[in-house]
């Protein structure tokens, strides 16, 4: 027997959905989604009414929602839109008699449990599966950073615990990232790695960057710098974005060791978009960099998630693993 659900991620800015067929063995195959602006739409609900027009005016009464903040409570509020979700009043208001409401990369957790091998690319470590037991560490940057782990029974069973380890302390590694973390502490009392590994966090080592050169620059939007930098075209975009890819490595360790993690996934938007970045920078050497553990970290398989719909297909695994196994 198959179920069918409405699978839903919303962010700041885009709200995505998508019909999902679970099949009783729990494979999940994901309709094709619908981009949907928040900005556009007074509330969830009207989002909601305006997929069901697309997919020709009716709706599952299943639902999962991947949510870019804390979930717990009984009012959801959104930190970049005005929207706010109830989830005693899914029922009524959607229409949806089950449902299930998950953090957002708690939902990439699940992908990341329940994803095939095709979804994943070998990025550091020994190239192979990432083990069936224990836990993997898995880090997203994107807007923010992401962090996640999931723990994997070796029998098919798993538990996700999504955190806000994104907020830990930035922890320089050389000169360069001493002045870096330096004038951020300028603006800021304290800094967390959210702030120089994430999407917009390449300004700041842009800037940091040319502050160390003397150099006089024009002020330039993160999305501008990641086409500079990864293209190769500006040489100090390019700096900025491997300096990135370094800090991404250390960090990422730092997580595998204080999870004891078995393997390490990257997730998230920026880490798709920078692949091929990513395998020719530093991340790697930085990512075993942790001196007397530095085998230990060496034998961790470092994979990068690919699926188009993590946040998509990671919700409907989470309605499956709540309300049908």
């Amino acid at each position: 027997m198959t179920t069918t659900i409405v699978t839903v991620d919303i962010g700041g800015t885009h709200a995505r959905f998508a019909l999902a067929e679970i099949a009783a063995d729990g494979a999940i195959a994901l309709g094709e989604p619908a981009t949907l602006h928040t900005s556009d739409h007074a509330s969830f609900q009207t989002a909601w009414e305006d997929f069901a027009r697309l997919q020709g005016g009716s709706l599952p009464a299943a639902v999962s929602i991947a949510i870019a903040g804390p979930v717990g409570g009984e009012v959801i509020r959104f930190t970049n839109n005005p929207w706010v979700i109830r989830p005693a009043l899914i029922p009524e208001k959607l229409g949806a008699n089950r449902y299930s409401v998950i953090n957002d990369f708690g939902a990439v957790g699940h992908a990341v449990a329940c994803a095939g091998a095709e979804h994943f690319v070998h990025l550091a470590g020994p190239n192979e599966p990432l083990p069936a037991s224990g836990t993997l560490s898995i880090v997203g940057p994107g807007t923010g950073l992401g962090v996640a782990h999931v723990w994997r029974d070796g029998c098919g069973h798993y538990r996700v615990q999504a955190t806000e380890g994104g907020h830990v302390d930035f922890a320089p590694l050389d000169t360069i990232e001493d002045a870096i973390l330096a004038r951020l502490r300028q603006r800021y009392r304290r800094v967390s790695v959210e702030r120089v590994v994430s999407g917009p966090g390449l300004v700041d080592i842009y800037e940091g960057l040319a502050a160390l050169e003397g150099r006089a620059i024009q002020p330039l939007d993160d999305r501008t710098l990641w086409g500079l930098g990864t293209s190769g075209e500006d040489s100090l975009a390019a700096a900025a974005v491997d300096r990135f890819c370094l800090s991404l490595g250390s960090f990422a360790g730092d997580i595998a060791l204080a999870q004891g993690a078995s393997g390490v996934v990257i997730a998230g938007g920026l880490g798709l978009r920078i692949k091929d970045t990513l395998l020719r920078s530093g991340f790697a050497n930085r990512f075993t960099a942790k001196g007397r553990f530095a085998e230990l970290m060496g034998k961790l398989p470092v994979k990068l998630i690919t699926h188009p719909q993590p946040g998509l297909f990671g919700a409907a695994a989470a309605f499956a693993k709540e309300h049908l196994s």
